[in-house]
């Protein structure tokens, strides 16, 4: 698939390209953390203004989960039963934390006119597969049960997530649909990763290496992952899921330019196969990584007021 990057894209990374960014492949797990990080603080645009900032430290049978909920000026709804959105950061389950996602979970809280909760999963190679998802599921539902205390409507809980955090949004949805709960409104999932098979046709094609290069995806998976054989649990890998029906609402993101375009793009025909009433959205000009870009990049912000109105249109 031909692909040519928008003007402000295609500047952005001749910028990192003449900065001489170092590969993460190149770098220890923690020597990456920390360049992601410092990178955030370049590409982040302005943080907007919140009600209500606040950590929270949800239990867990390994240790608490670190986490952060932010309450927006204005929500949807009677006060104290405000819609939420469990966020999961991307990072390729290595890289990432509460601080790298900040401003997008600030923006989407504002946007969306309703609480975001982030959740600072276990990373890898300290924390491999299946650390990130168990924590995911366990936050969850910790959130839902909790819901009354923290101001939140059950009723209309959502998860989402760029890249891992995707991933850990969609395998958080299988789980609640197969029993293991709760009850989950809507699932936003932003460029994500969906199988570790890796045999889609954007990940062999050279103008998708953007950022997320195709050798760096292989680093992630192999930081992550105990073996070959995870790739074929649906916790690692949602698009091997027996069956996607019965799943809730969907809004996948892909992006032009992005090794993961093709496998996001067919999960959300599966999707919508399978009876989900999904709204996909394609930036062709965009690399992965994007949405987090919002001072440097006009179509980051454009895609969360996109996602934000979504979100409303869930009730």
């Amino acid at each position: 698939m031909p692909v040519v990057l928008d003007p402000d894209a295609a500047a952005v990374y001749s910028a990192f390209q003449e900065a001489g960014r170092p590969a993460y492949e190149t770098l220890t797990a923690a020597e990456a953390r920390l360049f992601y990080l410092q990178g955030r603080l370049v590409t982040n645009p302005e943080p907007p203004e919140l009600a209500r900032i606040a950590p929270l430290s949800i239990p867990a049978p390994h240790g608490a989960i670190p986490a952060r909920i932010y309450v927006p000026r204005e929500t949807r709804g009677q006060a104290g039963s405000s819609p939420a959105l469990v966020f999961f950061h991307g990072g390729g389950w290595v890289i990432g934390d509460l601080d790298t996602h900040d401003v997008v979970c600030r923006k989407l809280a504002v946007e969306g006119a309703l609480i975001v909760i982030s959740v600072d999963y276990r990373l890898a190679p300290e924390h491999k597969f299946p650390a990130a998802p168990d924590d995911a599921i366990a936050a969850t539902k910790w959130i839902a049960a909790n819901a009354r205390e923290l101001g939140i409507d059950a009723s209309r809980l959502c998860v989402g997530g760029d890249s891992a955090g995707g991933n850990l949004a969609a395998v958080v949805a299988l789980a609640a649909r197969d029993g293991a709960g709760p009850a989950i409104a809507g699932q936003v999932l932003i460029y994500p990763a969906v199988d570790f098979a890796m045999t889609h046709g954007s990940h062999s094609e050279p103008e998708t290496s953007v950022l997320l290069t195709h050798s760096v995806i292989r680093w992630f998976r192999d930081h992550y992952l105990n073996g070959a054989a995870d790739t074929h649990d649906w916790r690692a890998s949602p698009a091997r899921a027996t069956s996607l029906a019965g799943l809730p609402p969907t809004y996948v993101l892909t992006a032009g330019a992005d090794p993961l375009r093709d496998e996001g793009n067919e999960y959300a025909e599966r999707l919508k196969q399978a009876g989900v009433r999904v709204t996909s959205r394609h930036f062709p000009g965009q690399f992965h990584g994007f949405f987090t870009m919002g001072k440097l990049l006009p179509q980051a912000n454009v895609a969360v007021s996109e996602i934000g109105a979504w979100l409303k249109g869930l009730g």
